[in-house]
């Protein structure tokens, strides 16, 4: 038994989304007791409304040469892809500032090989999860990258082969004139150019999660839905119980994985985490003809994928404070800038109440170098945290709980979580 493991007690892990579930189902599939305390329902918060993608091509770090100047361009312009609207908030100043200095190229490829080497085993355990029957609704149609301009396809498509580097197929060539339209039956004639990286997958994350639960639960896991987290009971440097409003619930060690409320409880315990909420939007459409294919809409940074019998067309990534207010003018850009590579589905954006279903706005969490944190919790010797994920929640999220269940079950971190430790946010 390993120090964070002493006293044979379950490890409780706090946070109903992906990550958490990931992290519960491996311990679990370990021999170790494990109860789910999350304060909603499985599934609720950042991983509900997401595109649902599971890649390799675009697993990377926000942060990236370029894209703080991109977002200055956005002050003023709720339609930009990437919102920005300043706050009177030293903190957001302070974590804005660190993200500028994550921006350079030399940080970028850090980033990117660090989530590269930590994607490298997602496929294989997502087929893991399907043979011990939880329901990942995976497949692996491919992704097609869809562009108004030739010169702006060939560009992207020459960047994604530098960054591959071997690590995943991407084709020669980009697909150009009415040809590049063929690649999915949805694309409509303004897409000039396009390719498609083969494998890449899919899954509905809502009922990924919901998949993950009833697994968890079949299996002997403890799930306590609609119950907050208030604190922690510690005795030394070990976390004892978890204190809710139900009551305190003892553990051997806790995860903490819950999203954007990570960092409060993270507090509690004497790490600060900067956390930020990078807003994304979402909507449900049904379309004539649907896309067969995740969908990248290069210019415009906006993404459809066929999702539980219908589109689900998402994108914009609002820096605005940590709040899920939902701005309908985020909306109408996002269906807006869909328009251009799906066609005319819908004449005047009065006509989007009556058409779209299950407006969604979610907090992803952000750290400004753009990495998660998966590590042990400074100071505490059974204490561990996953959060930070961003936009990569439902594609990191079994190799997070693979690699991280390894931690706490040997006390040895694994080389592949070595970038995303608590101590590189303190430079």
């Amino acid at each position: 038994m390993t120090a964070a493991l002493a006293g044979g007690g379950p490890v409780v892990v706090v946070g109903g989304g992906v990550v958490g579930l990931c992290t519960a189902y491996y311990l679990a599939a370990a021999g170790q007791p494990v109860e789910v305390v999350e304060r909603r329902g499985l599934g609720s918060g950042a991983s509900r409304g997401n595109a649902g993608w599971i890649c390799l091509s675009h697993s990377t770090p926000v942060p990236a040469p370029g894209v703080v100047r991109y977002a200055l361009r956005s002050l003023g312009r709720p339609d930009s892809p990437l919102y920005l609207r300043p706050l009177p908030d030293p903190a957001f100043v302070r974590w804005l500032w660190r993200f500028w200095r994550s921006s350079t190229p030399a940080a970028f490829r850090r980033g990117y090989a660090a989530i590269a080497e930590l994607n490298r085993t997602t496929f294989g355990l997502f087929d893991g999860l399907r043979a011990a029957g939880a329901e990942t609704t995976l497949t692996r149609p491919g992704m097609v990258h869809a562009f108004l301009s030739p010169a702006e396809a060939r560009h992207h498509l020459a960047l994604q082969r530098e960054m591959a580097d071997g690590r995943y197929l991407v084709p020669d060539e980009v697909v150009t004139g009415d040809e590049a339209r063929l690649l999915d039956p949805a694309l409509s004639p303004g897409v000039r150019a396009s390719y498609l990286v083969e494998g890449e997958g899919v899954v509905d994350p809502e009922a990924f999660a919901r998949g993950l639960g009833e697994t968890l639960a079949a299996s002997g896991v403890k799930i306590h839905e609609h119950v907050e987290t208030l604190g922690f009971r510690v005795s030394g440097n070990r976390v004892t119980a978890l204190r809710t409003a139900q009551g305190e619930i003892p553990c051997t060690a806790v995860v903490i994985a819950a999203g954007m409320r990570s960092a409060p409880l993270l507090n509690a315990l004497g790490s600060r985490l900067p956390l930020q909420a990078g807003k994304g939007y979402s909507f449900s459409v049904d379309l004539d003809p649907a896309p067969r294919h995740p969908l990248y809409f290069g210019e415009r940074r906006a993404v459809a994928s066929p999702i539980g019998g219908t589109t689900r067309i998402g994108g914009t990534m609002e820096l605005s404070g940590n709040n899920n207010r939902l701005d309908w003018r985020r909306v109408v850009a996002v269906a807006l800038a869909s328009r251009h590579y799906l066609g005319r589905w819908f004449d005047d954006p009065d006509d989007l109440v009556g058409l779209i279903r299950d407006p969604w706005v979610g907090g992803r969490p952000f750290l400004p170098d753009g990495l998660p944190v998966i590590d042990r919790v400074p100071d505490h010797a059974n204490a561990f945290a996953a959060t930070g994920h961003g936009m990569l929640g439902v594609t990191l999220g079994p190799a997070s709980g693979h690699q991280l269940t390894e931690y706490v079950l040997t006390g040895r971190r694994p080389a592949s979580l070595a970038p995303f430790r608590f101590d590189r946010l303190r430079h």
